[in-house]
């Protein structure tokens, strides 16, 4: 896979920059705009080198139709601000667009494309649309990593058809997720948490292989609890898991990875009750496991400081009520301060994991922060990703 920033020729080039703007929208205002702020740079660094760009980008799910309250206007706008130059929001429907068309004016630099899931080819994987995007430029970059699980035409297509490159930010998620897969620097721990087992199972035999420590937090934890025979009340739990908490013990039995799970838990009778300590054996019928407890937080932190490696997804509790939010809080602030010693390597990723950093302001204090979801779990999984295998 070759980068954007090894000696290519740059210079007055038509760059074709896929993004991924898929940031949340609020009757027309952003209300997250980190997605946005990671490919800053990116922009920045073909500016610097007399690119001229052509932004190709989506936000929600149209599926092929015009929605005007998905238009990446205002988008457009918070970008302008940010490199302080001016883009031209190009709404003219792409098939009849030409070359020619475009970057007529000599003060003309960045150019963006109407959001390009208003046409269903992109969905579809249409050659003859890639080929048509592909006449508007000289060179493809894709600077959108957390859509490079989708077979779609801008991501999927477009390299089969220009010189392509990897982005700036694609290349540090890439280096992040190879720390937790290829590059390794043990001990690695990895805690994971979240509602359902079975939609993380998949990372977690994969990289049972190759992790020391896997800790198992959320309502995930709770099917283990169930496991080993214990009363989990009214908890959240996934059905049917049993053969699937069976292999993850069986796997790490075999690989010599420790499993940790709570042995100690926050309780309340509901999601909005205050928080009662007990212990993962003396819970109630009528009792709901809604965080961990300070046993196992404890433990939790022990063995952050004895790894060099440590991936987090999925927060320890239902966080959204902060009588049971303290596990989550207290394992992002114990990564970030051994992260900020440099003691170790920190990876984070999931959208209510990035959730939970944002609330306490630690989103700065990690050596990575993901924010590609699908992709970003699929690449755990250890499958290829169809936007990386086009740039390969």
């Amino acid at each position: 896979m070759k980068s954007i920033d090894d000696n290519v020729d740059l210079n007055q080039k038509k760059i074709i920059l896929r993004l991924d703007l898929n940031v949340p929208l609020n009757n027309g205002n952003i209300t997250d705009t980190t997605r946005i702020d990671k490919i800053i740079p990116t922009i920045n660094f073909l500016l610097k080198n007399n690119s001229k760009i052509i932004i190709i980008s989506h936000v929600g799910r149209p599926k092929g139709k015009i929605l005007n309250e998905l238009s990446l206007k205002p988008i457009c706008d918070d970008i302008k601000k940010k490199i302080n130059t001016n883009i031209k929001l190009i709404t003219k429907n792409i098939n009849e667009i030409k070359a020619s068309d475009l970057f007529n004016n000599p003060n003309e630099k960045v150019l963006m494309l109407e959001n390009i899931r208003f046409y269903k080819e992109e969905e579809e994987n249409d050659t003859n649309f890639a080929k048509l995007i592909s006449s508007l430029g000289d060179i493809y970059v894709n600077e959108a990593f957390s859509c490079s699980h989708r077979t779609h035409s801008s991501i999927h297509k477009i390299p089969k058809f220009l010189p392509s490159y990897s982005g700036l930010q694609l290349n540090t998620e890439i280096n992040a997720l190879k720390k937790l897969t290829s590059k390794i620097e043990r001990p690695i721990t990895c805690i994971i948490g979240g509602s359902k087992i079975s939609t993380k199972i998949d990372i977690i035999k994969n990289l049972i292989y190759k992790f020391d420590n896997i800790v198992i937090v959320g309502g995930m934890a709770n099917n283990i609890l169930e496991y080993k025979g214990l009363q989990i009340g009214n908890s959240l739990k996934e059905e049917n898991c049993k053969k699937i908490v069976e292999e993850i013990f069986s796997i790490s039995e075999k690989q010599k990875c420790k499993i940790i799970y709570p042995k100690d838990v926050l309780v309340g009778k509901n999601l909005a009750d205050v928080s009662k300590i007990k212990l993962s054996t003396d819970i109630k019928k009528d009792d709901m496991i809604l965080d961990i407890g300070p046993e196992t937080i404890k433990k939790i932190k022990n063995i952050i400081k004895i790894s060099n490696t440590v991936f987090w997804n999925g927060p320890a509790g239902y966080f959204e009520n902060s009588n049971f939010a303290n596990g989550s809080y207290e394992i992002a602030k114990e990564i970030a301060e051994n992260t900020k010693n440099g003691k170790i390597y920190s990876v984070i990723g999931g959208g209510d994991t990035v959730s939970v950093i944002k609330k306490i302001n630690l989103f700065s204090s990690f050596n990575f922060v993901s924010t590609a979801g699908g992709a970003f779990l699929e690449y755990l999984e250890g499958k290829d990703l169809p936007g990386i295998s086009a740039l390969n």
